[in-house]
């Protein structure tokens, strides 16, 4: 079987390790993202200021790498709407991977002033920091909100819609930035358009909990699930290791895949429907039962009704090639969901 580009760059940089920041490094993807670079021996900054990520994801990482890696980590709390903070964490580093911001449509909904203070001053903060610092690559969390309203499937890079939600703006404001930055002052950077990532470590707690972990813990504890819709809204979802594996390609990407915008998904459509069938289904093989029926509800605003991703580009450019689809993806996550979700 032929090398992937991916165990190339894994072979290479455990040959010679390098240094880098993870913003956001206590939520979800970045605590997966600081766990596999700690893994294969890197040297790793976490920025966070714990607005949406939490010190047990950081404790978690720590019992899974042990304490001889755990020492290559340095945590630096603070948040990246101060600029200064923003040049402490970079550094000295080799590679940023830009994943702190206030996700969620809802949320931005509900209040679109600190969607826009996290989502773009932070993030020009970075970008400015970064480029200050001439660190090697920037490669930072983009996302499929971007597409908005435009009806095409599955989604290409290269055609958007119109925004539906602040996020959606915030998000495609990234974008337009490092696009800038690239021709202003010749700072490259390669954004991440995230489908409906999900696994260990997601939060299934709070209002703008993501559906999947939000879903199992309703069922592991027998109570309602509760549906947008009605359960026909499908989705791309993406197993976080496929997150993990598409950031860290694009660090270390040719110089012509860098200035680029990629999809990272697995190009497949699941309904909400088909989800809750999932979950059921494997909640089953690990002995708990959950025969009650979804409840449905209103659409969600914001939302759009479908999505998928073309990934060709990002498999073209990146070497990027999905190791988990949905099933595959909720096998693996499941343990943790019922370790941890109790």
């Amino acid at each position: 079987m032929s090398t992937s580009r991916y165990q190339e760059v894994m072979a290479q940089l455990r040959e010679q390790p390098k240094r880098w920041l993870v913003t956001g490094c206590a939520g979800f993807i970045g605590s997966n993202l600081i766990e596999a670079l700690l893994a294969m021996g890197q040297k790793v900054v976490g920025l966070d200021n714990f607005a949406t990520g939490y010190q047990h994801n950081l404790d978690e990482v720590r019992r899974t790498v042990g304490d001889d890696k755990w020492a290559n980590f340095s945590f630096m709390q603070g948040d990246i709407r101060d600029l200064d903070a923003c040049r402490r964490a970079v550094q000295d580093v080799d590679y940023v991977l830009h994943q702190a911001a206030l996700g969620s449509v809802p949320r931005s909904l509900q209040d679109p002033v600190t969607t826009n203070e996290v989502n773009i001053s932070g993030f020009l903060n970075m970008l400015v920091a970064a480029r200050d610092a001439k660190v090697k690559s920037f490669v930072y969390a983009a996302s499929s909100s971007t597409y908005g309203d435009h009806p095409d499937l599955p989604k290409v890079e290269e055609k958007i819609g119109k925004p539906l939600s602040p996020y959606a703006v915030t998000k495609y404001v990234n974008e337009l930035y490092a696009d800038v930055f690239a021709r202003s002052y010749g700072f490259g950077s390669i954004g991440l358009r995230y489908f409906n990532v999900f696994g260990k470590r997601q939060d299934p707690n709070g209002a703008y909990a993501a559906v999947i972990p939000k879903w199992v813990a309703a069922m592991i504890r027998g109570e309602d699930v509760v549906v947008n819709g009605d359960g026909e809204t499908s989705r791309d979802f993406c197993y976080v290791e496929n997150a993990v594996q598409a950031n860290i390609l694009a660090a270390l990407a040719q110089p012509e895949g860098v200035n680029q915008v990629y999809n990272v998904a697995v190009n497949a459509r699941t309904s909400l429907n088909q989800l809750f069938e999932y979950l059921a289904a494997e909640l089953g093989k690990i002995g708990i039962k959950y025969d009650k029926q979804p409840v449905y509800g209103d659409f969600r605003a914001g939302d759009v009704r479908h999505s998928q991703a073309d990934i060709s580009k990002a498999q073209r450019l990146l070497g990027y090639q999905p190791m988990h689809d949905i099933v595959q993806g909720l096998e693996v996550a499941m343990p943790w969901y019922t370790q941890f979700l109790r």
